[in-house]
């Protein structure tokens, strides 16, 4: 029976903790292999790396936890680059194994030969493109292969898991396959979902268990409290930045806006104290742009006449060059649709600015989602009315995976 203490205690509680609290058996006596980085924490701050390691309820219960594993950015969410090295937790000693080489990896089948069970502890962004989420797809996939138990301790959505909205990935685009050394996998382009897909961490592993028809043995060990009209600082949960430019929750809101232009000529603010909140570039006329965008009444954003520096930023995007640009401010959360800012802006951008504007298409479909899309937003189409013609298999999406939901 809940203690009097627990039924007054409505702050939302992630995974890691409900798993130290309810769930330890799920590790009981068994050789932990942990993937995680920096957002692995607990409603203290406290990492999850310590907390399995020396927190007296897990040493009581006999884990032993022998491994760790992190993805893009590194353990602790520090690096802008490729080829991350292996590395050795500061702390506990334990070995750091890199999955982000070229591109996201699966952790290896030599590294699992003496591990009982896979924990994954990874704070999600709401947006389709998070590699974060590949690396649970892989790690489930790994589990599968050499029949380890996987457990995904949850974490919210920071978007909360109250709106889908953008156009679903084009199944030709989608890649769920085990990354292999010569593969062409990149860890965000995986199952036909909308850009904003309203799903927690673990709702997303439950869906691809289900919809890939994965044999892999998966346990979920859901938050304590979170509900699906929650944003992340409904919480009160540490904002830890997941990756070096998501520094805030407002950052994570135009994030599926702008992400699309990591693959074009366009900065999108890295190297600025507001990455993902600006979009700009030498050639840029932001006056004409910023008219165009305002014409279109978008509902929960204004767009400002912007210039910016990016230092050292991680796409070397004019680095040290002051360019114009656009800022984006937030009006309304519950009201702004990013997708259709995204959208709004490639199709400013073509009518303004079709001869400098470059994009590589194959990174920007797999981002935006589809081809079809961004062909018709080049070739002058209205903006609503593309995404307006998208709708239909958002909503079917939407009520499909409603089976995967853990919250209400």
């Amino acid at each position: 029976m809940m203690s009097v203490a627990r039924l007054r205690d409505r702050k939302v509680r992630p995974g890691i903790t409900v798993l130290l609290d309810d769930s330890i058996k799920l590790v009981a006596g068994k050789r932990v292999a942990l993937v995680t980085n920096h957002t692995g924490v607990d409603e203290k701050g406290r990492r999850s790396i310590d907390l399995l390691f020396a927190d007296p309820r897990a040493q009581q219960a006999g884990v032993r936890l022998v491994k760790l594993f992190a993805p893009e950015h590194g353990a602790t969410g520090s690096a802008d680059r490729e080829d991350l090295a292996d590395e050795t937790d500061a702390k506990t000693a334990l070995p750091i194994y890199s999955l982000y080489q070229r591109r996201t990896m699966a952790p290896p089948d030599s590294l699992l030969r003496d591990v009982d069970v896979l924990v994954v502890d990874l704070q999600d962004i709401g947006t389709r493109t998070w590699t974060y989420v590949g690396v649970v797809l892989y790690a489930m996939q790994a589990g599968e292969r050499r029949g380890i138990p996987v457990v995904v301790l949850d974490r919210p959505n920071p978007l909360s898991g109250a709106y889908t909205e953008g156009p679903l990935l084009d199944s030709a685009l989608a890649n769920p396959a085990y990354p292999t050394a010569t593969g062409t996998m990149n860890g965000f382009a995986l199952y036909p979902m909308p850009l904003r897909h309203g799903l927690t961490m673990g709702e997303l592993a439950r869906l691809f268990v289900g919809q890939f028809k994965m044999n892999t043995r998966l346990t979920v060990v859901p938050m304590r409290n979170w509900r699906r009209t929650m944003w992340f600082d409904d919480t009160e949960l540490p904002w830890v930045k997941p990756s070096p430019n998501m520094p805030n929750l407002t950052s994570a809101i135009f994030y599926p806006a702008l992400v699309p232009f990591e693959s074009s000529n366009v900065s999108v603010g890295r190297g600025t104290g507001e990455p993902f909140q600006r979009i700009g570039a030498p050639w840029f006329r932001a006056d004409s742009l910023v008219r165009l965008l305002e014409d279109l009444s978008l509902t929960g954003v204004k767009f400002k006449v912007d210039r910016f520096t990016p230092q050292n930023p991680g796409d070397g995007k004019y680095a040290g060059k002051a360019i114009p640009g656009i800022r984006l401010e937030l009006l309304d959360r519950e009201r702004v649709q990013p997708a259709r800012i995204g959208a709004a802006l490639l199709w400013a951008l073509t009518r303004v600015h079709r001869d400098s504007l470059r994009l590589t298409p194959a990174g920007f479909d797999q981002r935006m989602g589809s081809t079809r899309v961004r062909e018709a937003l080049q070739g002058g189409a209205d903006p609503d009315a593309v995404l307006d013609r998208v709708l239909p298999n958002v909503i079917a999406f939407e009520k499909d995976v409603r089976r995967y939901h853990l919250y209400r």
